[in-house]
């Protein structure tokens, strides 16, 4: 194998699969990047047996072909180091050494067949499939990944569920304290199914979903299949039965409260710092149209509290959260202004975007209350 490829567009696009290879790997294979040259073009791979990720990258100058695994770590550390230059491979598959070689320099790095790496899972029969825009799956990822939990006793949990309608897509991401809903209108699937996908390979395709372009999704009971012009990748799903979300939605909340979403996430930042550092409880105290943000911490005997207008015409109310969550939650959500449905200090709070345009889709954030006893 012997290429000439730009050194800044291959570190791009190994930094992109990097992430995959982990850093106890129980195969020495999985330490190295694949690499496959075929018809011009030099096709990328990085795996964790659970997670494999593929990128192409043109090579417009090409003496031969072939394949072979490359020592991941040491080739990326040397990528950085380099300024924008055209970077000659040749690899010896009898020595199984990596030539790089550059204007005023070159360097070895060691190999492995191709043959020893993991072959890659593939959905051929009895699966589903969809096609979605990428800037749609960027929403539904964005939008729900902070809410997924990591209770190795709840698996389903630790994940997004696709609940995929014929008419409709919901993102739906829970750790049982907050839960995240987005509803995506108008992509069309020919029955309804549905997987529960990884926070990990989550991330990893969230971050290669910059620009727009059609993602073809094929799964089935036990893997995903994400392709693109741009990537390919191939993840194993959570098994199990993810929980009856509507459910736990609550509905007609008489108590609604519209207030500057950036307002009240920085003030509840600020009055969090002298909340108890065990339940991290901030109470929201609702009259007329002012929300008093308060918490203390009776162990050191220090306290605040501030106030942020709001629009609001029911009934004085109390309710306590979670710091740390209802951040989260502020934090999330992409509108100015939002609406908090609440129907009594003992059931979840709703979070929902006040909306400035027609959208077709539907967000909806939920939040489970600290009981005060107050």
């Amino acid at each position: 194998m012997k290429f000439i490829v730009s050194s800044s567009e291959l570190s791009s696009s190994l930094q992109s699969i990097n992430k995959v290879i982990g850093n106890k790997s129980t195969l020495p294979i999985l330490n190295n990047f694949l690499f496959k040259l075929h018809n011009n073009t030099l096709l990328m791979t990085a795996s964790d047996l659970e997670t494999t990720l593929s990128v192409s990258l043109p090579i417009h100058t090409v003496e031969r072909e072939g394949e072979i695994a490359i020592e991941a770590k040491r080739l990326t550390d040397i990528l950085k180091e380099f300024p924008e230059q055209p970077l000659t491979f040749t690899v010896d598959p009898e020595t199984l050494m990596a030539e790089i070689s550059w204007s005023s320099g070159k360097s070895n790095l060691p190999c492995a067949p191709a043959e020893e790496y993991p072959q890659i899972p593939t959905i051929e029969n009895d699966y589903d499939s969809i096609t979605i825009q990428s800037n749609q799956l960027l929403e539904g990822i964005s939008k729900t990944i902070f809410a997924t939990g990591d209770d190795e006793l709840r698996p389903t949990m630790n994940g997004i569920f696709f609940d995929i309608k014929t008419d409709s897509i919901t993102f739906v991401a829970s750790d049982t304290h907050k839960l995240a809903r987005y509803k995506l209108l108008d992509t069309l699937s020919e029955r309804d199914c549905s997987f529960i996908l990884p926070k990990k390979p989550a991330a990893y395709i969230r971050s290669l979903l910059k620009d727009e372009f059609p993602v073809i999704l094929k799964f089935n009971d036990r893997h995903a299949t994400f392709t693109s012009s741009h990537f390919n990748m191939t993840c194993r799903l959570i098994e199990g039965v993810f929980p009856a979300y509507n459910s736990v939605i609550p509905i007609n909340n008489p108590n609604k409260i519209v207030v500057d979403r950036v307002e009240l996430m920085i003030a509840v930042r600020r009055v969090s710092v002298f909340s108890n550092q065990s339940s991290n409880l901030v109470k929201l105290t609702i009259s007329g149209n002012e929300i008093d943000i308060s918490a203390q911490d009776l162990d050191f005997s220090i306290s605040a509290n501030e106030k942020v207008n709001c629009r609001y015409e029911n009934e004085d109310m109390e309710i306590g959260f979670k710091s740390t969550f209802l951040i989260d939650i502020l934090s999330n959500l992409p509108s100015t202004e939002v609406s908090i449905e609440l129907a009594d200090p003992g059931r979840a709070g709703l979070f929902i975007p006040v909306a400035t345009e027609e959208t077709n889709d539907d967000l909806l954030m939920l939040l489970m209350p600290i009981v005060t006893g107050v």
